[in-house]
């Protein structure tokens, strides 16, 4: 009986391990606070302002899907390994929502950058060795007047 506590556990990190070996460099919208990216990126008020628009709907989104995993998490038999594996399954189902959700969203920004801020962008993500989105910058002026 003590091994089945243990197994909820042990299956949540074996389905969910891949998802932390993450690859992609993501922005993080939604999830680091929005001023932080507004400051790195240096974005003007019509950028800073759709972002936190796409903030919002990413933490609604998650909020939704939270709920998901809650209702399943109450619902779903967990009395057996296979009933456990089939809980887990149904987890990494939410779990690549989630992520893909955030991929979209950090995308839907980084179309808002100009060529500097997404240079500033494929800068961060050679630094921490991520594979970074690729898009085509808007031909935006700068937020920062020439000196």
């Amino acid at each position: 009986m003590a091994k089945l506590l243990y197994l909820p556990i042990f299956i949540c990190l074996f389905y969910f391990e891949g998802s932390l070996a993450q690859k992609d460099c993501i922005l993080g919208v939604g999830i680091t606070e929005d001023k932080i990216l507004i400051d790195v990126f240096q974005m003007n008020e019509q950028q800073a302002e759709q972002m936190m628009n796409y903030s919002a709907e990413l933490k609604y989104r998650n909020e939704l899907l939270n709920n998901q995993a809650e209702n399943i998490l109450k619902r779903h038999p967990q009395s057996s390994e296979a009933e456990l594996i089939i809980l887990a399954e149904k987890y990494k189902v939410i779990r690549d929502s989630m992520e893909t959700v955030q991929r979209m969203i950090d995308i839907r920004t980084l179309k808002l950058f100009n060529e500097k801020q997404y240079m500033r962008y494929l800068e961060l993500c050679e630094e921490a060795f991520r594979q970074p989105f690729r898009i085509i910058p808007q031909v935006i002026q700068d937020s920062i007047p020439p000196k």
